[in-house]
């Protein structure tokens, strides 16, 4: 079996703060326990009317306020891996990917999934081969989408793709535009420029002056 360091790449320990899908998806939740109190943190855990929050607490809080948690020399909380990426949905994934609403267990599935890898489960491993293995197993049915559904069916075949698979889609698509388009010669057809066409306007528009 290859060792955890094999799946390493795949992990994401820095945000991109000009991409907005990134932004979003480091606001997905992860379930943590308190290990030391959290001194006027109170108002992070909605079920506590206190100032402070007590050491053994349970709640799930974003990512990027986790990692901020997660501090080198004391860890304030334990993490354990959000519910979609524990064995139970991680055998469904593995019987079959293509069934699944990826968007109903997150639409930012795999952005966050490479994420949460940066925690070091003792389960990060399987985690990062269950990515891989979904992104593949439906990986050729996104495509096959985007180069042969119609118009109608495009919401029923997107409903069910996170926000990775969406952009896959879209750029299959516009693939296959410019592709139609080259095979008609679209692309490459000779059109009268808007400053000729409109010069000749204004010239005839004289010339019917003069006539008159």
């Amino acid at each position: 079996m290859a060792s955890p360091s094999t799946y390493s790449r795949y992990s994401s320990n820095s945000d991109n703060y000009y991409d907005i899908n990134d932004i979003i998806a480091t606001h997905e939740k992860v379930p943590c326990k308190v290990e030391l109190p959290l001194h006027r943190l109170g108002f992070l855990n909605p079920g506590s009317d206190g100032e402070n929050i007590r050491v053994g607490t349970k709640m799930d809080l974003p990512y990027w306020l986790v990692t901020g948690l997660l501090g080198r020399r004391r860890r304030l909380v334990s993490v354990e891996p959000p519910k979609y990426f524990r064995s139970s949905y991680r055998e469904i994934m593995s019987a079959d990917a293509n069934i699944v609403d990826l968007h109903k267990m997150g639409p930012y599935y795999y952005a966050f999934g490479t994420k949460i890898l940066s925690f070091e489960f003792p389960e990060s491993e399987d985690i990062a081969k269950s990515l891989i293995e979904t992104y593949i197993n439906r990986f050729r049915k996104v495509m096959d989408g985007s180069q042969n559904a119609s118009h109608e069916d495009k919401n029923r075949l997107t409903s069910k793709m996170d926000e990775t698979e969406r952009s896959i889609y879209r750029a299959g698509q516009t693939s296959l535009r410019s592709f139609q388009s080259w095979e008609t010669r679209q692309i490459t057809k000779i059109c009268t420029s808007d400053m000729v066409a409109n010069h000749r306007k204004r010239k005839r528009a004289v010339m019917d002056e003069d006539d008159q």
